[in-house]
């Protein structure tokens, strides 16, 4: 901040010389080059100290010392007006590409702000403690209060309320939360009072981690950006060389005055800098992050997200990605609906899935019963003489036509017997995700090959493949098949993306050219990705598709632009129709062009179709 401020102070004292200097010489015939040189002395001292710290500790020429060598050049050859305002436009630019650069990188100071600093600690005798987050250790009881943000990653105790998560999902729809839920540092509490148990330390939780990932990837750069800047050394170094080269080309070959051949090469050594050029990635890829972030996607380098622009395969797997990962009742065939509570009660003590769900579809009153669980075959029940059972099929009886139908389906049967007979049955599936087929959908109108890869069984997963419409669908995999696969995908089609959610996925995940894990699954699986989704939202990898090809797209706008204004300034340079002073507001003003258009990124995406 210190330096910024610094530079606007430089600017304005140049400013306020070159305006004198100009007043003094259209009304007063008062020496006005001492104000002149003045206005580059101060504008262009920290261009000058910046630009040879370049050059001796990292034996790198940038366009900074380009500018001053010009300007100092304009005044030698008599024109120290010109030289003035060249120095006093460059700096000038340069502040503001500084403002605009800035402006790409607002998400992560948004996200540093939502970090709580206090708690509030319940102490043993109930009161309540105010301390620093960044002392509290796993295990503190804390309360968080309506309103106030939850200070780091916990697991709720007591109480239910509403949370507000987008600082970690960018969803801006709140989500209940009871008892045993996990919440985040950060995220805040809209409604009831609850006590919180810290789970993470500080530097653990999932802000920190979405704040480093976020920094780590804006320190990052693209192929295209490191090509750039690989260029920029070997570019300028042609410059100096060149321009002089150039001088006496004017002067002998052209036959031009020595004047006139000095000013057009201060004027090449201006329009030829690269300014626009090396700010044709930058800000486009800051932008890119900083989108990205706030709608909770996280990439850990920026030529990731270049790289997902590219792909040409893309494999998910099947549980928790392009299913929500949790059994849900599609279909039931009972001999009586009076049978319903005995079933929920019988399922009512276990923590099964399958359990779980058939609960979740019924909610009635339950039955106090005393149940027997059937080792690794179901529940079961005596009640008023009458046996009951839940589970899988233990009678001598044929399957119906549904129960035929729902396993073709892949789905899982639970059969219900009452006194050795057939009662009836219940059908459960692991439903599609949310956005799952329009995300699928999506990719193959892009032309980008899809696949399933899972450990299911066949059937299942040709059931759910169906629904989402993948082009392939590969079954009753191992973790080392997954790998295998996406390693054939890599080979076939070149670049390619692996989506996932758990620890199986992981190998894969790392073999693809792009992993993508979903924020709700394992740690294992973030740790190897390249890019986290933090939602299990598909949605949002439809977003960040669409993020990454627009910011391909704006990055080869700005080389274009960036090239053609250099050519045509050379152009109307040689033509002997360029000033210094249009030379530097075309260059400086494509510079701050380019920027801009990079700093589009940071506007929501909107589909193109």
């Amino acid at each position: 901040m210190e330096q910024e401020k610094l530079a606007w102070r430089s600017t304005a004292i140049c400013t306020a010389l070159l305006v004198i200097g100009i007043i003094m010489e259209v009304f007063f015939s008062f020496n006005q080059t001492i104000f002149y040189i003045g206005a580059i002395l101060v504008g262009g001292f920290e261009l000058t100290i910046e630009g040879v710290r370049e050059l001796v500790q990292e034996r790198h020429f940038n366009v900074d010392l380009l500018m001053v060598i010009a300007a100092l050049a304009a005044g030698l050859i008599g024109d120290w007006r010109e030289g003035a305002l060249l120095i006093f436009i460059f700096s000038l630019s340069h502040i503001m590409e500084e403002y605009a650069t800035r402006q790409s990188t607002r998400e992560i100071n948004r996200l540093l702000d939502k970090q709580p600093q206090v708690a509030r600690k319940i102490d043993v005798d109930g009161s309540f403690v105010e301390m620093l987050v960044k002392d509290l250790v796993i295990g503190d009881h804390l309360a968080v209060f309506k309103g106030e943000s939850i200070p780091t990653d916990a697991q709720i105790i007591r109480g239910t309320s509403e949370i507000n998560e987008a600082v970690v999902s960018g969803e801006s729809v709140p989500r209940l939360k009871s008892v045993n839920d996990e919440v985040y540092g950060g995220t805040v509490n809209l409604g009831n009072e609850l006590e919180i148990i810290v789970t993470k330390d500080a530097s653990e939780t999932m802000l920190a981690q979405i704040i480093r990932l976020v920094k780590e990837a804006q320190n990052s750069q693209t192929t295209t950006e490191s090509f750039l800047q690989k260029i920029e050394n070997r570019y300028v170094l042609a410059i100096l060389i060149g321009v002089p080269l150039m001088v006496v080309f004017f002067y002998f070959g052209l036959h031009w005055t020595l004047q006139e051949s000095l000013y057009r090469g201060v004027n090449l050594l201006v329009v030829a800098s690269p300014c626009a050029l090396v700010a044709s990635s930058t800000p486009a890829l800051l932008s890119a992050i900083s989108n990205g972030a706030k709608r909770g996607v996280l990439f850990k380098g920026g030529t990731y997200l270049e790289d997902l622009s590219e792909i040409k395969s893309i494999a998910f797997d099947k549980t928790g990605t392009l299913t929500r990962g949790e059994l849900t009742v599609t279909n039931y065939d009972l001999t009586s609906e009076a049978l319903i509570p005995m079933i929920v009660a019988l399922e009512s003590k276990s923590t099964h899935p399958i359990a779980i769900a058939i609960k979740e579809k019924w909610q009635v009153p339950i039955l106090h019963l005393t149940t027997e669980e059937q080792t690794a075959q179901g529940m079961q029940t005596i009640y008023q003489g009458t046996s009951y059972y839940v589970g899988k099929k233990r009678a001598n009886y044929a399957d119906t036509p549904a129960i035929n139908q729902w396993k073709a389906e892949g789905k899982t049967v639970v059969y219900v017997e009452k006194d050795a007979h057939y009662a009836g049955a219940i059908a459960l599936l692991d439903t599609v995700n949310t956005n799952a087929k329009e995300a699928v959908t999506y990719f193959n109108q892009q032309g980008v090959h899809t696949v399933m890869l899972t450990g299911d069984a066949q059937n299942t997963a040709d059931f759910i493949g169906s629904q989402v419409e993948v082009r392939q669908i590969e079954a009753a995999l191992l973790p080392e098949d997954k790998v295998a696969h996406v390693r054939e995908q890599k080979e076939t089609f070149g670049k390619n993306a692996m989506v996932g959610d758990g620890i199986n996925d992981a190998p894969a995940l790392a073999t693809a050219t792009l992993g993508i894990a979903m924020g709700q699954g394992t740690d294992v699986a973030m740790e190897v990705s390249d890019v986290v989704i933090m939602e299990n939202d598909l949605s949002k990898l439809v977003y960040t598709h669409r993020l990454s090809k627009k910011m391909k797209r704006v990055i080869l706008q700005n080389i274009c632009f960036s090239i053609f204004v250099i050519v045509t300034l050379i152009f109307f340079n040689i033509r002997q129709q360029l000033t210094i002073p249009f030379a530097v507001i075309g260059h400086e003003g494509s510079t701050i062009l380019v920027v801009l258009n990079g700093l589009r990124l940071l506007l929501p995406v909107r589909d193109s179709h």
